[in-house]
């Protein structure tokens, strides 16, 4: 089996300072690509992620740029052409996740929400979109969730942003297969991350009504390998699909 599908392709992952960002980006580097590791205003977090890459024997570059700007994404995609020559993959992870209760939600909040999760796929999918065409095998993840699909409370702006993302990933793969682009979304049910104190404080309240039928989180690894795979060479007759990893949680809903 070969341990580098992703030989000589270029990916781009948001948000990929910590968590499931960061494991997506080690995860595509460990399969042999190039990777570019996005990251807003954790540049720290973003350069260490750049130096465990290189520091495996692969080749990295940060691009540091707020997603919701269209002139920091043109910025970042130009950077990572010049620098690379080509951009195969893109992995739109960066979202905004904590909870708030609907009643007291801010507006600032709620577009906050959309603007990342959702204009931000707009703005980098867009952007790379001439280098994805060149590729012909270009791959587009967006990391959607599974509350997007079972609802949950205290999170209406998280939750709308994500089902946002799934429709955007079924219209783009009608779209874009012309050019063999594809265009698929992976969700994560209850994972282990490190939580932001300043935004939440212990487990979502979702967590305690979707228990995962296998009786643990999963992990950041396990949804990067699922990225991996639909960048991949194995997964080039797979389009608009949504794939679940919750454990079964879903199934328990």
């Amino acid at each position: 089996m070969d341990n580098t599908p992703l030989k000589g392709k270029v990916g781009l992952v948001t948000g990929a300072g910590r968590n499931i960002g960061r494991a997506i980006a080690l995860a595509l580097a460990d399969a042999g690509a190039t990777v570019a590791v996005n990251v807003r205003a954790s540049r720290d977090e973003g350069q260490s992620v750049v130096d465990e890459i290189v520091g495996r024997g692969g080749d990295a570059m940060l691009v540091g740029a707020d997603v919701t700007q269209r002139a920091e994404v043109d910025a970042m995609i130009a950077a990572i052409s010049k620098r690379f020559g080509r951009l195969d993959i893109v992995v739109n992870n960066a979202a905004i996740r904590h909870e708030h209760a609907f009643a007291d939600l801010p507006f600032a909040d709620w577009r906050a929400a959309q603007a990342v999760c959702v204009d931000g796929a707009f703005h980098c999918i867009q952007a790379a979109l001439p280098s994805l065409r060149a590729s012909g095998a270009g791959a587009v993840i967006n990391i959607g969730g599974m509350t997007a699909h079972t609802g949950a409370a205290m999170r209406a702006h998280v939750v709308t942003a994500k089902a946002a993302i799934g429709g955007l990933t079924r219209a783009l793969a009608h779209e874009l297969a012309e050019f063999g682009i594809t265009v698929n979304c992976v969700a994560p049910g209850m994972i282990d991350t490190v939580r932001n104190p300043a935004s939440a404080t212990g487990n979502p309240r979702h967590r305690s009504g979707h228990e995962p039928l296998l009786g643990r989180c999963g992990t950041v690894d396990e949804i990067a390998s699922a990225v991996v795979w639909l960048a991949g060479p194995g997964a080039r007759f797979i389009t608009g699909q949504t794939l679940h990893i919750n454990g079964g949680a879903y199934l328990g809903v």
